[in-house]
Formats: structure tokens, C-alpha cells, sequence
């Protein structure tokens, strides 16, 4: 790679403040613009349809977005027949405000002002390219001219809403503003302003985008603060961001602009748009919901959001994007499960007032996941802390601690030789055939055990032994004691640490008992059975048999 061919293309601030950055976080939500129809929409291999925009639209207003960039009017029928669309069937709310682009360009202005006939709130964004780059390459035109464009084109939007006899609000960006000298950039927005003269009924939006980003993200913020400092009709500006990925720092461009004054962010759901995309409005946005901070944008229903997203866009949301993708919560170490489970039951236990638990962020419910599915995920990497965790949860079972490390490498060794991860449902069926009611070499028929008089237990057992029927006498200090005893005697072997539990799986006059029995061989050899019926007791002699059937 020749680095040496690479050099510094953004400019710092005559001044600099840094001070922004003692800031923790934003105060409260900015104001944000949706760009998904336009500059995501642009940006897409085969472009939404007229149907899918309004199905994207109609999502976008559900999340809670009040203003929507919603095409570029003069740009091609398409762009024009949605937003009259929008207009002819009344499908834009009082309280949104829709935003159109348009070039500083006399006959695009105009087109576009057609589109517009009928709205009631707009934002007119207009824009011209104000880059070193650009000005030398592109146009070939000095400072003063590019400083031109800009204000011939804020003076024919004044004029065209006045004359349309509308409100409309404005919106300036100095395309490849990080690009741009920044007192160069500041000179442009306020000849610009001088022009629109925003007041406080009428405010004016500066918007910066980071049309290619060019630098570390403090930088850009020091970029924003000067601007910020230096706008003329400060009170009266709605400064806005638009930053692009090229870099991959598009959210910590947004947020530390957030910091060093900007008020809004412009981008799309999951960062799409050209190259590689714009600021991630999902992720910024939850960002601010971990910290404690209302965004104002409703993500609860997150899989709902990603399937429509995906359908219309046919674009795929990455498995590990933050919040969004199936797999941001998935803990697959087993030491990850095990802490998480345990923070789990913490919660349950403590029910402190915020959010905390170990290796996630915020609560996947909050956003629509679930824990068994998206959160703890089993394959060969995972421990018996999270096998656990999902057969309790989802299936009521309560293994003995070292129960559960016994089935943790069961499940392990399977997931390591089919070398998949397991659903859950696979997980219980592993259980079940591998401890509950085994029936080989011994299968339980009957027992009949009566208390004696010095509270010992005496009768019989039935079972089948390798498919021949016996009748075993038994006697113990307990039912399960009493057949332990038969079963020893007749099969002429010896284990001993008897470890048994039990617990009612369901509530309701059908429910269903699980009892687990662990016991340890002459060899040394731990081994556990489980046993599942109406009844307690049979539940407990059953895991016996499971138990010794193991051991055979």
C-alpha cells in the first residue's frame, strides 16, 4: 500500500474549542430527518417502487419521525409522483413535515415548487458544492463564485414561496462541507442567511453534511463548534448534520456533533446509503435510550421494523449491527451465559430501578427480542450456565448444579459433532431422551411400598428386567430408599451419594412433577436420571430407574 500518496484533505478551524467534549452526553433528543426515501432510497440496487415508498413512509411515521425527506422532485417522474401522491391521498400528518431536495439551480427550483403544491409544512433544501475539490475539479470556479450559487439560490427560494404565497422553511448545506475551509464554509451559510433572515417563528436549517468523511470524528465535532460559534442568527438556526461512513465513524460523528452544538441529524434506519451509507439512526437512537435519554423514536418492535425494511429495500441488516442485527444480544461463551443467567435472576430477586446486567447493553424485550432465542444461543462454544438458563425458562426445568454441568457437555459434545448450534426445542429433546423415564434395561411396571409399624416401608416392585417380568421385594427407611435397596440387591451392584430433587412443572390439577437423581458408581462414575409423571413418587422412582439404567 502507498500511504505516502495520502494526505490530510480536511481543514481544522481557525479556532479551536474542545471544550464539548467534557460533555457526557446530548441533553435531550435532536430533531430528526429521515433521508431513507431519498438518499437511502438512491442508493439502493433496484429502488423502492412507488407502493414500497409509501409502506417505508407509513413506518416512518409510526416510529415517531416528524420530518421526512422525501425525494428530489425535479429529479425524475418517480421522485415526483410520490410526493404528489402523499399530497392527493392526505397522507401527511399536520405535525410532519416533509423535506425535498433540490440543486441551486433555477429550473430545478421550480420543478420542484410544482411538487409541492398542496403541503402544508416543507422544508426546501437547498445545496451546492463548496469543496477545495470540487470548486478546482468539478466547476472550475473560484470562492466568490461558489459563494454565489449559493445565495442566487436562497434568493429564488424566498422569492418562489413567497409568490406560492407559503410558509415554506429552508434549509442550506454546503455539500462536501468537510472538504471545505471551515471560515470559508461559515462565510457561505451566513450570506445565505442574510438572504433567508430566519426568525424565531421561522427558522432557518444549516445543514453540514460529512459528504465524505475525512477525518476522526473530534475533528468534525471541532468543525461543527466553530460553525456553531460563528453562524450569524445563532437563536434562530436549526444547525443539522448529514454524516456519511466512509470512514465507519458515522455514529460517533453524529454524536460528538451532538456535543459541539448541533440540534439535528439527518440519516436513514441502519445506516443505508451510497459507498458505505450514512449515520445509523437506530443505533444513534438507542444510544440515547441506554443512557436514559428519550430519542422520541419508537424502536419496541424492532423484528417488525427489520422485516419491512428488508422486504422493500431488499437489503440485508447485518447480523452484528448494533441493536438491529439476530445476533447483538447472542451470548454463545459459555461464561458469558452463566454471567448473564445469573444477572437474570439477580433481577428477579432484587428488582432494582434501572437496567443492569452483565453483557447487555439495554433489555432485548425493550426492543422486542427475546431472551431463550436471541440472547442465550447454544453451540459447541456454550457452557451449562446457559442450557440451563433455557430449560428453566422456557420449559420449567430445574436441574441440580451438577446436573447441569453433566448436560452442558452433552449438549456441547452434540453441537461439537453436528457442528450446528441447537434450538431450543432440539436442547429439551437431547434431555429428554438422554435422562427422563429410560426404560432399558430396567422399565418400571408397579410399585406397592405400605409404612410398618417402626416407619420402614415394605412391598414389591414390578418391572420388566431386559423384557422379563420380576416382582422384587423391597425395604428402606423411604419409598425411594425401599426400592433403591430392591434394585441393588437384585442387579447384585453398589452406587451411593444419592442426589435428589424434585419440583412441579405446571400449575393445574393435570400438572406434572419432575424429580432428578444423580448417584455414583463402585467405578467412581457419576450418572443422572430424571423422571417426569402426575405423580411425585412414581416421578422419583422413575429417575432412580433412568439413574441405574445410565449406570448398566
Amino acid at each position: 500500500m502507498n500511504v505516502e500518496k495520502y494526505t490530510k484533505n480536511y481543514f481544522m478551524p481557525p479556532q479551536i474549542d474542545m471544550s464539548w467534549a467534557f460533555k457526557e452526553h446530548p441533553g435531550k433528543a435532536p430533531v430528526w430527518c429521515s433521508v431513507d426515501l431519498r438518499d437511502g432510497n438512491q442508493a439502493l440496487v433496484i429502488p423502492m417502487s412507488l407502493d414500497e415508498k409509501i409502506e417505508f413512509y407509513k413506518m416512518l411515521l409510526k416510529i415517531g419521525f416528524k420530518e421526512i425527506e422525501v425525494g428530489f422532485p425535479a429529479a425524475s417522474e418517480t421522485e415526483y409522483e410520490f410526493l404528489r401522491t402523499l399530497v392527493e391521498k392526505d397522507l401527511i400528518p399536520d405535525d410532519v413535515t416533509v423535506q425535498v431536495l433540490t440543486q441551486a439551480r433555477e429550473h430545478i427550483i421550480k420543478r420542484t415548487f410544482e411538487a409541492l403544491d398542496g403541503v402544508k409544512n416543507a422544508v426546501v433544501h437547498v445545496y451546492n458544492s463548496t469543496s477545495v475539490a470540487q470548486r478546482e475539479q468539478v466547476f472550475k470556479k473560484s470562492r466568490e463564485n461558489i459563494k454565489k450559487i449559493a445565495v442566487n439560490g436562497a434568493v429564488m427560494l424566498k422569492e418562489l414561496t413567497e409568490a406560492a404565497g407559503q410558509s415554506y422553511r429552508f434549509e442550506y448545506s454546503p455539500e462536501s462541507f468537510t472538504g471545505t475551509e471551515v471560515d470559508y464554509a461559515c462565510e457561505v451559510c451566513n450570506a445565505v442567511l442574510d438572504i433567508w433572515q430566519p426568525t424565531a417563528d421561522k427558522k432557518s436549517i444549516i445543514n453540514l453534511p460529512s459528504t465524505v468523511q475525512m477525518s476522526m470524528p473530534h475533528i468534525y465535532a471541532a468543525q461543527i463548534a466553530y460553525m456553531s460559534q460563528n453562524l450569524k442568527y445563532r437563536d434562530n438556526v436549526v444547525l443539522s448534520l448529514h454524516p456519511h461512513n466512509d470512514r465507519g465513524t458515522g455514529v460517533a460523528d453524529s454524536e460528538m456533533g451532538l456535543l459541539a452544538g448541533a440540534d439535528r441529524i439527518e440519516g436513514t434506519l441502519f445506516g443505508n446509503g451510497e459507498r458505505t451509507g450514512n449515520a445509523d439512526i437506530v443505533t444513534i437512537a438507542m444510544n440515547m435510550a441506554a443512557l436514559g435519554i428519550d430519542p422520541q423514536l419508537d424502536f419496541s418492535n424492532m423484528p417488525e421494523i427489520i422485516n419491512l425494511y428488508e422486504s422493500v429495500t431488499r437489503m440485508h441488516v447485518y447480523d452484528r449491527q448494533p441493536y438491529s442485527g439476530s445476533l447483538v444480544f447472542a451470548a454463545f461463551s459459555g461464561s458469558h451465559q452463566d454471567a448473564i443467567a445469573k444477572g437474570m435472576k439477580w433481577r428477579e430477586k432484587e428488582k432494582p430501578a434501572h437496567w443492569t446486567v452483565p453483557y447487555l447493553l439495554i433489555d432485548p424485550k425493550d426492543i422486542g427480542r427475546e431472551y431463550d432465542g436471541d440472547v442465550i444461543r447454544i453451540n459447541s462454544q456454550s457452557g451449562k450456565g446457559g442450557v440451563a438458563y433455557i430449560m428453566e425458562q422456557k420449559y420449567g426445568l430445574d436441574m441440580p448444579k451438577k446436573m447441569r454441568e453433566d448436560f452442558g457437555y452433552c449438549v456441547k459434545d452434540i453441537s461439537d459433532r453436528k457442528h450446528k448450534e441447537l434450538l431450543p426445542d432440539e436442547i429439551y429433546k437431547i434431555f429428554h431422551d438422554f435422562y427422563v423415564n429410560i426404560e432399558a434395561p430396567l422399565s418400571l411396571i408397579d410399585f406397592k411400598l405400605n409404612k410398618t409399624a417402626d416407619g420402614m416401608r415394605n412391598g414389591t416392585v414390578h418391572l420388566y428386567i431386559n423384557g422379563n417380568e420380576k416382582r422384587l421385594s423391597a425395604q428402606g427407611n423411604g419409598r425411594l430408599d425401599a426400592v433403591s435397596n430392591a434394585l441393588q440387591k437384585e442387579l447384585k451392584i453398589n452406587y451411593s451419594n444419592l442426589i435428589y430433587s424434585e419440583h412441579a412443572m405446571e400449575i393445574g390439577s393435570s400438572s406434572r412433577a419432575m424429580a432428578y437423581i444423580g448417584i455414583t458408581g463402585e467405578n467412581g462414575k457419576n450418572v443422572w436420571g430424571a423422571g417426569m409423571d402426575t405423580d411425585i413418587i412414581t416421578a422419583s422412582v422413575k429417575a432412580l430407574i433412568s439413574a441405574v439404567n445410565k449406570l448398566l
